[in-house]
């Protein structure tokens, strides 16, 4: 574990507000050279606070205006092993996220769909036919506002 002086608190909050900045561009904004920056990102990287660069889409824009969060139990634990679920809900590209949670469901999973209708089909044809399914709870998405900040910082 390394130690996280201010500086590096500083650019985990402007890498987690915009990845794409280069490291000048940051290292402007940090009051540093680019060198240093590009070295503070290295070791962040290096350390395994820093995992990669993601895009975030505009689901809504890409015809997929329906979010759902659907707790799953499974229907027969010890029959069906964790990792045959995990890897057959992993192939369903409407499935964004796949969580093994403590509580009430084995699974929390985060589903986009076209609509209702179109969440409803993914639910019955592929989701309710998977190994072990067993009994599903859904929670669909009204609105989602990002907090500001990673963990705090």
């Amino acid at each position: 574990m390394i130690t996280l002086d201010e500086v590096d608190h500083r650019l985990i909050r402007s890498l987690a507000r915009d990845a794409t900045q280069s490291a000048g561009a940051l290292g402007r904004h940090l009051r540093l050279s680019q060198p240093a920056t590009w070295r503070r990102i290295k070791r962040l990287e290096e350390a395994g606070i820093l995992r990669g660069k993601r895009v975030r889409l505009n689901r809504e824009a890409l015809g997929f205006g329906v979010t759902v969060f659907l707790g799953v139990k499974l229907a027969t634990k010890g029959r069906v092993s964790l990792e045959d679920f995990e890897r057959a809900v992993s192939a369903i590209p409407e499935v964004q996220t796949v969580e093994h949670v403590l509580g009430l469901y084995d699974y929390r999973l985060r589903v986009v769909a076209r609509d209702l209708a179109d969440f409803e089909r993914v639910l019955r044809r592929r989701i309710m036919t998977l190994p072990g399914a067993g009994a599903v709870e859904a929670n669909v998405l009204l609105s989602e506002e990002r907090l500001t900040g990673p963990l705090g910082l």
